[in-house]
């Protein structure tokens, strides 16, 4: 029998809310019928109005909030929930660690698997944390602007404040789209491929201090880019490199493949766990150094590592995790898919006179089968993957090395679940309690470290 929907769109509903979802959308429910809110807290009750129906859900917006969640923050800027910079940012940040333990904990019980989520370690300061911004340039009104698009759409919302970023990037954005403005540089029209900048992306070194202007464009030629550049190294001291990379189809992706180095070095440099670490502008580096410290510590102690341990980092990035581990293991084997990554991984061992690391390009579950054949014993492998978690033949490769423990770092607690449940079949268990790390306040995503044992 086909199911009608208990609600119907634009009408007006008075609900409590229940429960917030991994978006960190309100969740009320009519006749079972769930309806996901935004800006909407558990222990509310909102005047909503539905704006979608589906056939198993509806989206609603509040109109009023009736009664008030103790964990309600007042202070909040529209902008930052229109582009979706800071989701939570409505939320106590107490609530939001708690949010974010409970997630995995939900994660692993609709599998049926029972662990333990121990307390998030947070921030003492929850805000202004991001090492690097990647900014859309967009006209606006005749005149160019900086800022973020609004969610699910491509309109760009002029901000100068980003509440989450390092404010040295934020004033380094507005100083750079003056400069742009003063020589009438022409915003990209994504609708045309048409203009110039594209994009203004800043990364800044925690410890170092060290800045760096990437001016993403969509032609070879940046106009008056001797002009800009002197314009930006006068204002903007910490500037070390200055590069432009050119991106000109008509794409997604944020960045093409060739990179010109305007003014200064190629790279900046920053230290993550007394470790020197040279970034470029397509490196892969965590975007908050003071979470990465704590993660990769935990990480470290978690592994249990001996003087005679092997270790194999299997998505090793620029050597981050490895080149930490390195100081307590025998010797650290990393793989990573991007071969500029793994240069980069190579140089920064030399710049540590770090000698127990091998780094090489290739995928993870081919470059793990190699290895094997080749005889070698792992005592210890990470695993850091992207958000889509571990392909299972990974699993299968690491399974069959029979590692002592398995590290992994997970960015996303459903294919964490997932991929525990498909270890547990192959005889690996959860030996303790997850520990969440919250590597981005404000925002939904949820890092966190599981350890499993044979």
């Amino acid at each position: 029998m086909k199911r009608t929907a208990p609600v119907l769109k634009n009408e007006n509903y008075d609900v409590d809310i229940t429960d917030l979802t991994y978006q960190g959308m309100g969740v009320a429910k009519i006749d079972d019928f769930p309806i996901f809110i935004e800006d909407a807290l558990p222990t509310e009750n909102v005047t909503m109005k539905v704006i979608k129906v589906k056939k198993n859900f509806a989206f609603g917006k509040v109109i009023k909030i009736n009664q008030k969640s103790a964990d309600r923050v007042e202070s909040v800027d529209k902008a930052y929930t229109q582009t979706g910079i800071a989701p939570l940012q409505h939320l106590k940040y107490d609530a939001q660690l708690e949010f974010k333990r409970h997630q995995i904990e939900e994660d692993f019980k609709k599998l049926k698997l029972d662990v333990q989520v121990d307390p998030t370690i947070g921030m003492d300061k929850p805000y202004e944390y991001r090492n690097k911004a990647q900014i859309p340039v967009r006209l606006i009104n005749g005149q160019l602007q900086t800022g973020f698009y609004r969610k699910h759409s491509h309109d760009l919302v002029p901000i100068e404040d980003f509440y989450i970023q390092d404010p040295e990037i934020d004033k380094a954005i507005v100083v750079v789209r003056d400069i742009l403005r003063k020589y009438r540089i022409k915003p990209y029209d994504e609708r045309v491929n048409g203009g110039v900048i594209r994009n203004v992306m800043v990364r800044r070194g925690h410890y170092s201090h060290e800045m760096m202007i990437v001016l993403i464009t969509r032609t070879e030629k940046l106009p008056s880019n001797k002009e800009i550049v002197a314009d930006i190294t006068k204002a903007l001291p910490e500037v070390k490199s200055i590069v432009q990379n050119v991106n000109p189809k008509k794409t997604n992706a944020l960045m093409g493949k060739e990179n010109k180095v305007l003014a200064g070095q190629s790279t900046i440099e920053d230290t993550l766990l007394g470790l020197k670490f040279e970034i470029s502008a397509n490196s892969f580096y965590q975007v908050n150094p003071v979470q990465t410290e704590k993660l990769y510590d935990l990480a470290t102690k978690k592994a249990d590592l001996s003087a005679d341990d092997t270790v194999i980092d299997a998505y090793c990035g620029i050597g981050t995790i490895s080149l930490s581990m390195a100081r307590v293991a025998k010797k650290v084997y990393g793989v990573e898919i991007v071969p500029e990554a793994v240069e980069d991984a190579k140089k920064n061992a030399k710049i540590n006179g770090i000698n127990n690391v091998k780094f090489v390009a290739g995928y993870a579950e081919d470059q793990m089968a190699k290895w094997q054949e080749d005889g070698l014993k792992p005592d210890v492998i990470v695993v850091d993957p992207p958000r889509k978690g571990l392909d299972g033949t990974l699993i299968d490769s690491v399974v069959k090395m029979q590692p002592k423990r398995v590290v992994y770092v997970s960015c996303n607690p459903a294919t964490l679940a997932r991929d525990v449940k498909l270890f547990n079949e192959q005889g690996y268990q959860v030996n303790q309690p997850i520990q969440p790390v919250d590597q981005f306040p404000q925002t939904v995503h949820i890092e966190s470290i599981t350890v499993l044992t044979k």
